[in-house]
């Protein structure tokens, strides 16, 4: 990365003020042993979910609830989060950073389950928006399924999407490297969606449903 390309991300990345609610919601991922999403990650989520007037999200890996607290900050006020785990603790960390934030309790659904098993007996077209932000062996099939329960002009996001920066470099093969980039070749090749990669964090990818 060039000096002003390091600036700009620097900058971008701490730009963003956060609470006292997710800065415990932080201090609890890394007792997890969770990366949280990035602070411009975070602020980029509750934008987006207020850009699609998001009433029904999915969120495939719950953390310590960073990122469910910023995009219910940006849904509406009688939305619904869905959060999927497989870890218990992670899942109950989201719940007590939901609860901090002041979100009523009819407003998010956790589910304990390896998302494999839970995104296919979820409705088709019934979301507004899926964020994706877990196991990378597992991509391919939580991106297929996102389209899938995507509602037309609803939005996919996918977070860590350059890999730590390596995705840009071609002589990086490793497993999650090379599913990354066939995952986001897949989605830019795929006619029902327009999609874009924004280096905020370590890359977002965004793909929105056509209408």
């Amino acid at each position: 990365m060039s000096a002003q390309k390091q600036a700009n991300w620097s900058y971008t990345e701490g730009l963003p003020v956060e609470d006292d609610v997710l800065l415990r919601a932080r201090d609890r991922s890394y007792e997890l042993g969770v990366t949280p999403v990035s602070t411009g990650i975070a602020a980029a989520l509750t934008v987006l979910a207020a850009a699609a007037k998001a009433m029904t999200v999915v969120e495939v890996g719950a953390g310590a609830g960073v990122s469910g607290v910023c995009l219910l900050r940006g849904m509406g006020a009688h939305s619904v989060l869905t959060t999927i785990d497989s870890d218990v603790d992670h899942l109950r960390a989201a719940r007590e950073a939901y609860a901090e934030a002041g979100i009523p309790g009819n407003r998010t659904r956790t589910i304990s389950g390896r998302a494999a098993d839970v995104l296919p007996r979820l409705t088709d077209g019934a979301y507004d928006l899926v964020f994706l932000d877990a196991d990378k062996g597992n991509l391919p099939l939580y991106a297929d399924q996102a389209v899938r329960l995507l509602k037309p002009g609803g939005t996919l996001l996918i977070n860590d999407a350059l890999d730590g920066g390596k995705v840009p470099d071609p002589a990086v093969r490793d497993t999650s490297t090379n599913t990354l980039r066939q995952v986001g070749k897949t989605l830019r090749a795929n006619e029902q969606l327009a999609t874009s990669l924004l280096p905020a964090g370590n890359g977002l990818l965004v793909a929105v449903k056509r209408p």
